[in-house]
């Protein structure tokens, strides 16, 4: 399947930004189950000032914002083929030590709630079918909706609301899994949805390091693997290391953020 991603974020600030830095992850790379045809990144009142591949691998672009503007606009243009590889990636890469992947961060640190969550987990000697059980326990005791996170919610705080979006569902499972032994990890990227071209933001997922398979996906918030829908960009212990974007600015007390987002087949032509 080749997908098409069109992706915009404009900022508008309140006065003018002074001095400005943002490190982006917007560049997905050729990897199991996908192969980027083309991609190219775009900025208004910003400058790119280096790229380079972090810790996870993931492709990095630090970007200036000029002198005294008070508008930026980042865009992303770009084809990936993908296939459905059932949700498997296969063998660990990086420079990222995998006991990194069973260290819990801030984000994703387990408590009473998690215990809690596993105690309902049914007893399963294949570590597969145990991931499975997982990330349906989770969707069941976690309702999908937006407004009662955000980015700074812990699982533990995810599970006492009891309510979130892909970002929370994730780190609940990679929390829960670390803390029965199993390596797990963040993924922000892009899903391509059957209803819809234009959506309003990027997608998250876990993966979870199975013996024998490597590294498998799982969304959890629609209850699947990834398959040829899902373009890969970003991977990391949490949100943190996988955000799309972060950054500093000086000079400007408030900002208002839009996104554009449209995600969507592109038929090939034989």
């Amino acid at each position: 399947m080749r997908i098409a991603v069109d992706h915009t974020t404009h900022y508008v600030f309140s006065g003018p930004v002074s001095r400005g830095l943002q490190r982006l992850r917007l560049m997905p790379k050729t990897t199991s189950g996908q192969r980027v045809i083309e991609w190219k990144m775009t900025f208004e009142g910003a400058q790119l000032q280096v790229e380079y591949d972090d810790a996870n691998c993931n492709h990095v672009s630090l970007i200036s914002f000029d002198a005294g503007t008070s508008e930026v606009t980042i865009r992303c243009e770009g084809l990936v083929d993908t296939n459905d590889e059932a949700g498997i990636i296969g063998r660990h890469s990086g420079f990222m030590p995998m006991w990194q992947f069973l260290e819990q961060t801030d984000l994703t640190r387990t408590g009473p709630r998690t215990r809690g969550l596993l105690s309902g987990l049914p007893a399963e000697a294949n570590v597969l079918t145990s991931l499975h059980n997982l990330s349906a326990l989770i969707r069941e005791r976690v309702e999908y909706a937006a407004g009662y996170t955000d980015s700074a919610t812990t699982a533990e705080g995810v599970l006492v609301a009891g309510r979130g979006v892909c970002q929370d569902h994730a780190h609940v499972f990679i929390g829960a899994a670390r803390s029965i032994g199993i390596p797990a990890r963040y993924v922000s990227g892009y899903l391509m949805m059957d209803d819809r071209i234009e959506q309003d933001a990027g997608h998250a997922w876990a993966e979870a390091h199975v013996e024998g398979l490597g590294w498998v996906g799982f969304d959890i918030s629609n209850g699947i693997s990834p398959d040829a829908r899902y373009v890969r960009v970003a991977t990391g212990r949490d949100y943190k290391d996988a955000a799309p974007i972060t950054g500093i600015r000086y000079g400007a007390r408030d900002e208002a953020m839009h996104v554009k987002l449209a995600v969507e087949q592109q038929h090939i032509e034989q």
